[in-house]
């Protein structure tokens, strides 16, 4: 089975969204054989991620950094993605943080690093702005000797 992971930023910029999804797509479509998908399914690269990966059909394993996940949600939009796609994961993984915080982040993406084969980062390349940010996760990542495919567009700049 293939196993792919994802890490990325919350924000793409406008002019990144289309290449984005156009690298995501081909990552996740053109694989022969079962495919399981990690993802925390927070907002922006992971959902995008965890939609297109249902989509080519592969088995979405979620990651939940915190009971009180869902309270990090900022609006109602965002949440109910969030529950949607919760609801097709073939499994949901919690980790036992009681709180949503840089250490349970941090945590849940070295979880995706260290149960894929490979990792996806939805990545500007810059470093983290906190602990568990895209940046750390493929730095960890790639101290385990995991492939990292990192997918941006060249000049565009996250906010």
């Amino acid at each position: 089975m293939n196993r792919i992971g994802i890490t990325g930023h919350r924000s793409i910029p406008d002019g990144a969204q289309a290449h984005v999804l156009a690298g995501l797509r081909a990552a996740l479509c053109g694989l022969d054989g079962a495919t399981q998908a990690l993802s925390s399914l927070a907002v922006g690269a992971d959902q995008l991620f965890a939609d297109l990966a249902l989509t080519c059909g592969a088995e979405l394993t979620v990651v939940i950094p915190s009971g009180d996940y869902e309270a990090c949600f900022e609006n109602a939009a965002d949440l109910a993605r969030y529950r949607l796609l919760k609801s097709r994961a073939a499994r949901e993984i919690r980790l036992d943080f009681p709180h949503s915080t840089d250490e349970a982040y941090y945590a849940a993406g070295a979880y995706i690093a260290d149960h894929c084969d490979r990792l996806l980062a939805v990545w500007d390349g810059r470093p983290a702005r906190g602990l568990g940010g895209t940046g750390d996760i493929v730095t960890y990542a790639r101290t385990l000797g995991r492939p990292v495919t990192v997918i941006w567009r060249d000049g565009v700049e996250r906010g």
